[in-house]
């Protein structure tokens, strides 16, 4: 048994989803919308590996043998959210999206809310995150009332500054807001924590999420239950709401999420990595930093050499992502795309994967690297890209 890394580049879609009109997103490409209004991407790393095959990047080359696996995952799942896309790389179908509140939240569930949380709400509408802690933030210095809002995803979130509610107070009421939630089918409970002043908020990396207990067995609980070490890195442990992931290892950003990952492979003999690396979705996905984005492909792409150079025999990397956020698009919300599938390291040898129809094969075929019991969902391509 040897060592898998799968390494979530959050949002980072490659666009081509069959479905994306019944999604309202017809025409988003992340990586193809933000490359032509960037003038180009300097990604020499991914290139080499195949990411070129997987949608039109400019300034991206498709070398006609790319050095990696490449291929492309379209989602069945009902949805484009976080859970959903990392759900069904770990083998579980959602068939039914998890309910969404685009006009707020209803009084059943915020009465209750505030009732648990001992605070008032304000807010109460879908909103992007960074923006309505500029509109609420000063009222909600004064006041304390909690700043709840939600998006086009199943998230109840709740913005609070650390000097108004202290991080124990904030994470608490999130619990209790889960319960409430799990009424309602509501995929996740975010809390969302920030700092500074009026027209300065910041955002901080002291986010939780707590997510929808999973319905079924995911690949974290196959591998789990077959004695085979898994480790999640920054928010892949609340997706799964801790089940089948018994170290987590927490970060803030990309780059320290790259650092935690050089880390935890340098003292991991065997099993599976789990990384979710979340700035590009988080930090620039959701506010349309079509900049920022870019830079932050460019680091991940200019660390992977580092990365490799620390893997051993056997081991195997994929690259792929849980669903889009076209930066490009007039919206702040995640996009239905397809997403690359990337995979590389000593067990790997270069071949094209194709466009799968479900990122179930993902779950299936780290199951199959590692010896596990296969999962309920998904076909392997594992005997493709051995080495």
């Amino acid at each position: 048994m040897g060592r898998v890394i799968i390494l979530v580049a959050d949002g980072v879609g490659c666009g081509g989803a069959p479905d994306a009109a019944a999604y309202g997103d017809l025409g988003a490409d992340t990586l193809g919308n933000l490359a032509r209004l960037q003038g180009g991407l300097a990604l020499p790393n991914l290139a080499r590996l195949g990411l070129g095959h997987t949608t039109e990047i400019k300034g991206v080359t498709s070398p006609a043998l790319p050095e990696g696996a490449w291929g492309m995952l379209s989602e069945a799942s009902a949805g484009k959210d976080t859970i959903t896309g990392h759900w069904e790389m770990a083998g579980l179908v959602t068939s039914e999206p998890m309910a969404t509140f685009p006009n707020g939240f209803p009084p059943e569930i915020t009465t209750v809310l505030e009732r648990v949380a001992g605070r008032m709400l304000m807010g109460n509408k879908t909103a992007s995150g960074t923006a309505i802690i500029e509109e609420l933030g000063a009222a909600h210095l004064k006041s304390g009332a909690l700043i709840l809002y939600t998006s086009a995803d199943s998230v109840l979130q709740i913005a609070a500054h650390e000097s108004v509610v202290p991080l124990r107070e904030l994470y608490r009421i999130c619990e209790e807001a889960r319960a409430i939630a799990d009424l309602h089918q509501i995929g996740r409970v975010i809390a969302r924590p920030f700092v500074g002043l009026p027209g300065q908020f910041q955002r901080t990396y002291n986010r939780r999420d707590f997510s929808m207990v999973p319905p079924a067995p995911t690949l974290c609980d196959v591998l789990t239950a077959a004695q085979i070490p898994v480790i999640g890195v920054g928010k892949i442990a609340d997706i799964f709401a801790g089940r089948g992931v018994p170290i987590s290892l927490h970060t803030e950003g990309n780059v320290h999420g790259m650092t935690i990952t050089m880390e935890a492979l340098d003292r991991m003999d065997s099993g599976l990595l789990f990384v979710n690396l979340v700035d590009f979705d988080m930090v620039y996905g959701h506010r349309n930093d079509c900049p920022g984005f870019a830079r932050a492909l460019e680091t991940f792409d200019s660390w992977l050499p580092h990365l490799r150079a620390n893997l051993r025999d056997g081991d195997a990397v994929f690259i792929t992502a849980d669903h889009g956020n076209d930066p490009t698009t007039a919206g702040t919300d995640h996009t239905r795309e397809r997403v690359p599938l990337l995979a590389f390291g000593p067990g790997v040898r270069p071949a094209a994967i194709g466009i799968r129809t479900s990122f179930c094969d993902l779950g299936q075929t780290v199951a199959a690297a590692l010896g596990a019991p296969a999962l309920a969902h998904g076909i392997s391509f594992w005997d493709d890209v051995r080495a």
